[in-house]
C-alpha cells in the first residue's frame, strides 16, 4: 500500500486526528510512513502495540520467542483464550491487523541475541523496550546506541511503573542510570515478580504517546528524565537523569 498518500479509508479513520492542531493529515502522513519495533508482546507491548496500530504507524515489527499461556491473560490483552499455546507473535499479528489491516505488521518469533539484534533493527527508526529480563534491556540499549536509534524503555512492578526515552544522541542512555548490571541472584529473584494488570496498560499506553511525539517532533518527549508511576496513591513523579561521561556504553571513551 502506498505511503505517500491517505486512501479514503484511511482519512476516515483517523479524524479525529485530522482534528489534533499537533497532527492534522500531513501528520497521519507521517505516522503511516513510520516504523517502529516493539520487543515483547507481553503485558507493555501489548498496550504499546495495539494504540501504535490504532494510531496508523505504518510499519510495526514485534519480537517475542514465547507461546501464550494461560496465566499471561491477565495483563496481555493483545492475546485471547483462543491464543493459548501458540506463537506470540501470530497471535499479536492477528489482532493487530483485525485492528488496523491498512498497516503492516511483522512478526519475528526468536529471543533477540547479540547475534541477531542489529538485523532486527535494521528497518526500524525507534525501539520500543516491553521485554521483561535485563539482560535484553542491556543488549537493546548498547545496539540502540550504536546504531543512534532512541529507545523507549518500560519497566512495571506490582502497583508501580517507570518510563523514558534513552537516546545517546540526545541524552543519557539505559546504562547511564542503571549502570550496574544485576547479578544472577537478582534477576532469578525478579523471575515472575507479581504485576497489577491494568500498570503494564498504564505505561505500555505512555510509550505509544512517546513513539508518536518522536515521529511527529512534537512536544517534549521522556529523553533526559524518568517518569515514575505510583497506582496505589495514584501519583506521578518525574526525575531528571543525566548523561554518564564515565558510561560504559555511550560515555566518552
Amino acid at each position: 500500500m502506498s505511503s505517500t498518500h491517505l486512501t479514503n479509508d484511511e482519512k476516515i479513520r483517523y479524524t479525529r486526528h485530522f482534528n489534533v492542531p499537533e497532527i492534522g493529515e500531513a501528520g497521519q502522513l507521517k505516522l503511516k510512513q513510520a516504523s517502529v519495533l516493539i520487543i515483547g508482546t507481553g503485558g507493555l507491548g501489548s498496550a504499546s502495540s495495539l494504540y501504535l496500530a490504532a494510531a496508523g504507524i505504518g510499519k510495526i515489527g514485534i519480537v517475542d520467542s514465547d507461546k501464550v499461556e494461560l496465566s499471561n491473560l491477565q495483563r496481555q490483552i493483545i492475546h485471547s483464550m483462543n491464543s493459548i499455546g501458540t506463537p506470540k507473535v501470530g497471535s499479536a499479528r492477528e489482532r493487530l491487523l483485525g485492528l488496523n489491516p491498512s498497516i503492516e505488521v511483522i512478526g519475528i518469533q526468536e529471543r533477540v541475541t547479540a547475534d541477531s539484534v542489529k538485523e532486527i533493527f535494521s528497518d526500524y527508526s525507534i525501539v520500543i523496550d516491553a521485554t521483561d529480563n535485563f539482560d535484553t534491556r542491556y543488549l537493546l540499549n548498547q545496539t540502540c546506541v550504536q546504531t543512534q536509534k532512541p529507545l523507549i524503555y518500560g519497566a512495571v512492578f506490582q502497583f508501580y511503573g517507570q518510563l523514558s526515552i534513552f537516546d545517546a544522541q540526545h541524552g543519557p542512555c539505559f546504562r547511564c542510570v542503571f549502570r550496574d548490571i544485576p547479578t544472577k541472584e537478582v534477576i532469578e529473584a525478579n523471575r515472575g515478580v507479581g504485576v497489577v494488570s491494568p500498570v503494564p496498560g498504564v505505561i505500555g499506553t505512555l510509550q505509544a504517546v512517546e513513539a508518536m511525539k518522536l515521529i511527529l517532533k512534537i512536544g517534549n518527549p521522556s529523553i533526559g528524565k524518568l517518569l515514575l508511576f505510583d497506582g496505589l496513591q495514584m501519583q506521578f513523579q518525574q526525575i531528571s537523569v543525566r548523561k554518564d561521561p564515565s558510561c560504559p556504553v555511550c560515555g566518552i571513551k
